[in-house]
């Protein structure tokens, strides 16, 4: 099972017009631990610049990511399960959060449905919202997720 971070990287930018630009950006990172996660993004971002900070990393509660090839943003669905206690009989709703990539909401939403498909559990999604996540790196081979196939 996956342990999803939210590192934020600080560096400056140049943007179109040439200027520079001191930016933070959060990318996604499987790590185990807080240190894994921080060398890991250290060594992502060092192929783009060399004058970087690493401004924060926290643990996430993403159950899980649904990729796509054309995907550009990255979106936050929370989905609730819906199970049903078999002494009570009452309805219990557990929820859990997947992040899903997709050229806009409603592709987030088809790419969600898609990654949800042979799934025996009820659900209903709570919320899709886009996130301000720019890349998700995974741990099996250092490689960013979105240029992978989907599950």
């Amino acid at each position: 099972m996956a342990n999803w971070f939210e590192t934020k990287v600080r560096y400056d930018k140049t943007l179109e017009n040439g200027q520079q630009k001191k930016v933070t950006e959060a990318y996604m990172v499987d790590a185990l631990s807080f240190t894994e996660a921080e060398a890991r993004i250290s060594e992502e971002i060092a192929h783009f610049t060399s004058d970087y900070s690493i401004s924060a990393v926290k643990r996430t509660k993403i159950a899980e990511i649904f990729r796509q090839h054309t995907g550009d943003k990255w979106y936050l669905v929370k989905v609730a399960f819906i199970t049903l206690d078999e002494k009570t009989a009452v309805e219990k709703k557990s929820i859990s959060q997947i992040l899903v990539s997709a050229d806009s909401f409603k592709e987030a939403y088809d790419n969600f449905m898609d990654g949800m498909k042979g799934t025996m559990a009820d659900f209903e999604i709570n919320t899709i919202q886009e996130t301000l996540i720019m890349d998700v790196y995974d741990a099996a081979l250092g490689s960013k997720t979105s240029d992978t196939p989907a599950e």
